[in-house]
């Protein structure tokens, strides 16, 4: 598989192309790393680090691996159509649903993060404290910081583990919100 669109993978002096050491990285990173710690560990530039990531997305386009963004950070993970085969390969259970006030609570937190839990609460007009701290121990939003108002609230985004729990490989893949479908029940 040839991931540089112009070069061979291999320069003249059988040193790997950038793409392919970039590859590399990911594969045996622990979790997201940042372009610039990429770009610093190869001795490259964000630039040269960027073009490559770019030139792996296109050749793993229909294959069994994507990258998964978020911000700055970038990590290499199977395609969410292999998950079945991957999870039965491994042993794992089927992931568990999510209940409703979850996926709701999700959905505040994608769509308007960072949000503190009485933005959650306000928008939903329910107390999500329980459903917070569960969707922190899955490991599906995380506290990113604390808002700058009284009481210093603290502040919640999404996770990697979110992107891949949706099959998503950055949060711009959400749908906007002008074109998610409306309950009959609610009003317009």
């Amino acid at each position: 598989m040839d991931y540089n669109t112009s070069d061979d993978n291999m320069t003249d002096g059988g040193i790997l192309s950038i793409a392919a050491q970039v590859e590399s990285l990911l594969f045996v990173a622990d979790g997201p790393v940042s372009v610039g710690r990429l770009a610093k560990v190869l001795k490259a530039t964000e630039g040269q680090v960027k073009h490559a990531l770019a030139e792996l997305e296109a050749a793993y386009a229909g294959r069994g691996l994507r990258l998964q963004w978020s911000g700055s950070h970038v990590q290499l993970i199977t395609a969410p159509d292999a998950a079945p085969y991957v999870e039965r390969f491994l042993g794992l259970e089927a992931r568990k649903r999510l209940s409703k006030a979850a996926l709701e609570v999700l959905a505040i937190v994608a769509y308007r993060q960072p949000i503190t839990r009485p933005e959650v609460d306000a928008i939903r007009g329910v107390n999500s404290d329980g459903v917070l701290r569960t969707l922190l121990r899955v490991g599906l939003i995380e506290e990113v910081g604390r808002a700058l108002t009284v009481g210093r609230p603290i502040l919640y985004g999404i996770t990697f583990e979110f992107l891949q729990h949706f099959g998503l490989q950055k949060l711009d893949e959400l749908p906007s919100l002008e074109h998610l479908p409306v309950d009959e029940g609610e009003e317009t």
